[in-house]
């Protein structure tokens, strides 16, 4: 990075070292894309508004204990560059970061974190699969460009689509694998091991779970120690993956503390596995089962009982979920819903609501368009939530301001009844806003009322916005 590029941001880098409370206060430091992340080892030593004026900064706000600062793709690299110098710090990796915030997060908030690092790894897989599922359902489904499916009209990519169909499906026939090995791997134990226990899950001699549970194959049963176990596999068992991955973990842990030296390389992994699956038959997977069972059956009694109710709630109140940092959880409970059913009708409940917050960032814009500030990280924040980042919005306008989140959050309930009445779902889950058009489900036209519903949380959120300003004519000031 030469010097050129990084000396007209020196003013901004001391600026910031000071409003955090000096380089002293200063726990690690990294950047991602749009934003420098600093955890500090006391917040209440930075000016988080004076943050906000500093030259090139698009907004700041504080998630999970982590201050992030927002300069934007580019700028933030120039920046870190001469921070680093400022701050007298060594090059630390984001994820040494998020470990110095972990340690400072209740036990509660380390849960949810540890959940989302689990599925944080398997995304990148479940999204290419969705992806790939978004272009065969669009080739193979009629109604989607006209009366015939594209593969009808043109057979000579019959071939490209059976590919893509196969591509597509992979993934979820192992997903319960790579859960338990990434839960595993993310709770400090061996993540082989956790592979391990993941193909027993899916063992071929077991009862095919969906099978046995459809009454088209017959489980069978052992009796070990007087223990009568049912031998049927754990296809789409997602919640039980989590419990197995934190269970490999503790009990890898437990053996190669407890098991002497000389015999620990074959003997500890013999006892984690074995006692792993015996678990699993025994107690966490009916355990497993049962939970999930709960979990699909009362968002599905939810959607039947409460009806357009229940969708505009969800819509509603999601992004204010967000900013808890409690979303993270969500991600499992879209994979069991998928697992159980096929579809995902969370995805565009999920994409309204930041629509909604969209829409409440483009009213902003609206009222405050002459505040070159104002303009400079409202056009960003919009910019972030198409691809479905709603943190710079909801950080650096509209929980700073109160009433767009509040305008917000009720656009989003009308995109979230279209989505009821329209009954638009998804094949996957890990995008929304315009990256979820790939997962959206083409039955009865699912991406145009996709559009629609988005379209529509975004035009009300705006209005919203714009009249309780001109009604209320709020300050500005915070």
């Amino acid at each position: 990075m030469s010097k050129n590029n990084t000396s007209k941001y020196n003013e901004a880098a001391k600026d910031v070292v000071h409003l955090i409370g000096g380089k002293e206060n200063i726990q690690g430091a990294a950047h991602c894309a749009t934003r420098l992340r600093i955890v500090l080892k006391d917040n209440d030593k930075m000016d988080l508004k004076a943050i906000e004026q500093v030259e090139h900064v698009k907004g700041a706000f504080v998630a999970g204990d982590q201050l992030q600062i927002i300069f934007g793709a580019g700028i933030v690299n120039n920046v870190f560059e001469v921070f680093k110098v400022e701050a007298g710090i060594a090059d630390m990796s984001l994820s040494d970061v998020k470990e110095q915030s972990t340690k400072k997060q209740n036990p509660f908030q380390r849960g949810i974190k540890a959940l989302s690092d689990v599925f944080v790894q398997i995304i990148p897989g479940l999204l290419a699969a969705a992806l790939l599922m978004g272009i065969t359902g669009l080739l193979g489904q009629p109604g989607v460009f006209g009366e015939r499916s594209v593969v009808e009209m043109y057979p000579s990519i019959t071939g490209i689509n059976r590919f893509f169909q196969i591509m597509s499906t992979g993934i979820f026939t192992i997903l319960p694998l790579l859960v338990v090995y990434s839960a595993t791997k993310r709770f400090g134990g061996n993540p082989v091991l956790g592979l391990v226990i993941g193909a027993i899950m899916l063992h071929p001699d077991l009862g095919n779970a969906f099978a046995v549970a459809s009454g088209d194959a017959n489980a069978e049963q052992i009796n070990i120690l007087g223990l009568n176990i049912e031998l049927v596999g754990f296809q789409g068992g997602i919640i039980v993956a989590l419990m197995m991955g934190l269970v490999v973990a503790k009990l890898d842990q437990f053996f190669n503390k407890k098991v002497p030296d000389m015999i620990k390389l074959f003997l500890a992994p013999l006892l984690t596995v074995t006692l792993s699956g015996l678990l699993l038959f025994v107690i966490i997977g009916p355990l497993g089962r049962t939970l999930a069972d709960y979990l699909t059956y009362s968002l599905m009694w939810g959607t039947e009982n409460l009806g357009v109710i229940g969708f505009i709630l969800f819509a509603g109140v999601q992004q204010i979920v967000v900013i808890t940092g409690l979303h993270h959880v969500i991600g499992a409970v879209e994979a069991q819903l998928l697992a159980d059913t096929g579809f995902n009708f969370i995805m565009p409940l999920m994409s309204v609501a930041l629509m909604g917050q969209g829409g409440a960032v483009l009213g902003y814009l609206f009222l405050r368009w002459k505040d070159d500030k104002a303009r400079q990280i409202g056009v960003s924040s919009f910019g972030s939530l198409l691809f479905g980042i709603s943190e710079p919005a909801l950080f650096g306008i509209n929980l700073k301001y109160k009433f767009p989140l509040i305008a917000g959050c009720l656009g989003a309930t009308f995109g979230g009844a279209y989505v009821y009445f329209l009954n638009v779902t998804a094949l996957g889950f890990g995008a929304t806003a315009i990256p979820g058009f790939a997962i959206v489900a083409t039955q009865g036209g699912g991406h145009l009322h996709y559009l629609i519903a988005n379209i529509l949380a975004i035009v009300m959120g705006f209005i919203f916005t714009v009249a309780y300003a001109k009604i209320k004519k709020p300050s500005y000031e915070v």
